[in-house]
């Protein structure tokens, strides 16, 4: 053989050598890699006594020690009035939920909506309804499972929370954004905080209030006992809900009252501003389970209410509504409901929240500067409120009444002092995510979500991806070199 025809066997042994190689990096040198799980997502309706807001959260598919780590990636409040309003028109309360869904199924992604679980949670509203007439309460609720049912989601139900599950669940979101369950460490991964205090929760609604808080004591009344296990940890927690105690339902029962004292349709209300008149229908004021009629109400009965603006008689009013005192060897909240010793630091949101921030006393004042700033409030006239505050015309009227109640619900209620008054923080969100149940019931529900599996994949790694590449490369070029050398050889 001559040297040519050594060259060209030379240069097809090198073709086959690194074609070779090639195969075995691409093909052999495989790895099984992991790829990361999809997003998922799930909506809650959140129907209170005033008004209902859809909730719409995602969390990825697998989940930290059993839980899922959540986020709030929208929010639609839905027209008109509570639910528990439309008892004489059931299908309205559902006809009400469609443009929150729509906007809701504009955020999941169309082939992720058959599988996001989907929950309406009604709270006392409902509950109060469900004590009047639990045939229409019953009503109301088919009617809104009928139209969520309509939707291409995975429909878990719609169906009243219990008062404990609302304070709960409250709880759980409070300090999941504050981070004392679980926080994402510097070693960019998620674990849960050592020797973190967790915070209270203190919720105030339209028809009750929440309290609940880890106690340092153990609890002696297991109906106000709840368990959670999140993140890998164990929570015993102290939790009550007072039905009837949310703020407007406690406005009424005040202004029934006043009534009841004036015997008479002319009602003077030392809560209301000086100046300040409205008008009421009995029957409009006595049709809540929560305020005791002395007769049967007529609906041509109309009160004549008249503000004088007296923050001390308002006060001493209020404070009728609660019974504060407590049985033998036992601590309590108020109308004899146990409550353990106040422990570590509060957040108070929803009702809480609004009227002090309307008043400007969530910057960490103290209880003397808080009363006085009340006080002062309570005391202008209703021509100066007006003049003061034009935007606020609405609720304008009800403000000195809620501040005062505010405080004495939680000084003479839950039992704060002087001195605990510092541990309250007053916030309705963290972040761009709002605190209350909501929150909680998705974090809570994602521990019955099966954690999805990693999916298998075969991934070739990227250095070793390189370098088969370039001995294809070398390849090519080591055969491209023989056929020309070989056409070159013949012309000659």
């Amino acid at each position: 053989m001559d040297y040519k025809g050594k060259a060209l066997t030379g240069l097809q042994a090198a073709t086959c050598v690194f074609s070779l190689i090639a195969l075995i990096l691409t093909v052999v040198n495989v790895r099984d890699v992991l790829l990361p799980p999809s997003t998922k997502y799930g909506l809650v309706f959140d129907a209170g006594s005033t008004h209902t807001a859809l909730y719409v959260y995602q969390w990825p598919g697998d989940k930290q020690n059993g839980t899922g780590i959540v986020s709030q990636v929208g929010t639609c409040t839905v027209s008109g009035p509570g639910i528990s309003s439309y008892a004489e028109d059931p299908a309205g309360a559902g006809a009400s939920l469609r443009p929150c869904l729509d906007k809701a199924m504009e955020i999941v992604p169309a082939e992720q909506q058959r599988e996001t679980p989907t929950l309406l949670g009604a709270t006392a509203g409902m509950r109060l309804l469900r004590e009047q007439n639990s045939t229409k309460a019953q009503q109301v609720l088919a009617e809104v499972a009928k139209v969520i049912g309509e939707y291409p989601v995975e429909f878990r139900g719609a169906r009243i929370l219990t008062g404990n599950e609302e304070g709960s669940l409250g709880w759980i979101t409070v300090n999941y954004l504050l981070e004392t369950l679980v926080k994402f460490s510097f070693a960019e991964k998620w674990e849960h905080p050592r020797d973190t205090e967790v915070f209270g929760a203190l919720d105030l609604g339209g028809a009750s209030t929440q309290i609940t808080f880890q106690p340092g004591v153990p609890i002696e009344d297991e109906n106000t006992s709840v368990f959670f296990r999140l993140y890998g940890t164990n929570y015993s927690l102290y939790t009550h809900s007072y039905l009837c105690y949310g703020q407007n339902q406690a406005l009424k029962m005040l202004l029934a009252a006043l009534h009841q004292a004036s015997r008479s349709l002319q009602v003077s209300h030392p809560c209301y501003p000086e100046g300040y008149q409205e008008s009421i229908p009995t029957a409009e004021l006595y049709n809540s389970p929560c305020v005791r009629a002395p007769g049967t109400p007529s609906s041509a009965e109309v009160l004549a209410v008249t503000g004088t603006g007296d923050p001390v008689g308002c006060h001493t009013a209020i404070r009728k509504l609660f019974n504060f005192s407590c049985g033998a060897n036992r601590t309590c909240g108020f109308n004899g409901i146990y409550q353990p010793p106040l422990r570590g630091q509060f957040f108070a949101f929803a009702g809480f929240y609004y009227t002090f921030s309307f008043l400007n006393l969530t910057s960490h004042q103290s209880l003397k500067e808080v009363n006085s700033t009340i006080q002062t409030f309570c005391k202008k006239s209703w021509a100066e409120l007006e003049k003061s505050f034009p935007q606020a015309k609405q609720f304008l009227p009800t403000y000195c009444s809620v501040a005062i109640y505010i405080l004495t619900l939680l000084l003479d209620g839950y039992k704060f002092t002087e001195q605990t008054w510092s541990s309250i923080h007053f916030s309705q969100q963290a972040g761009s995510t709002d605190m209350g149940w909501p929150l909680g019931f998705m974090l809570n529900f994602t521990t019955m979500i099966p954690t999805e599996a990693m999916e298998d994949a075969k991934v070739q790694q990227p250095s070793l991806w390189a370098g088969a590449v370039s001995f294809i490369v070398l390849a090519m070029v080591a055969g491209l070199g023989g056929i020309l050398l070989q056409c070159f050889w013949d012309t000659e």
